[in-house]
């Protein structure tokens, strides 16, 4: 079971925030994700937004913390991705 974790660069709600997934699949990243205390409102298409205040909680949990590029590079490999617009879709 590997679950990651990028830092919390992300701005939004005023906060930082970072983005929780797994390279296995969505039942694993609930699981961590429940284990934390993670609301379910929290997963958006194919991962977790994490504020800035629970990095420190995730990675004493297990999550491996890599940087945005690797976690996405990760995530795809997986074929866990799910994009915000697919491709060939009309807005």
């Amino acid at each position: 079971m590997t679950v990651y974790i990028d830092p919390p660069t992300w701005p939004g709600h005023g906060r930082m925030w970072s983005h929780l997934v797994s390279d296995v699949s969505f039942d694993e990243l609930h699981a961590f994700a429940r284990r934390l205390g993670v609301p379910e409102r929290g997963f958006e298409r194919d991962h977790y937004d994490l504020p800035a205040y629970r990095y420190a909680d995730a990675v004493r949990a297990g999550a491996v913390e890599v940087g945005s590029k690797e976690l996405l590079r990760r995530l795809t490999g997986a074929g866990l991705r799910r994009p915000k617009h697919p491709r060939g879709a009309v807005n």
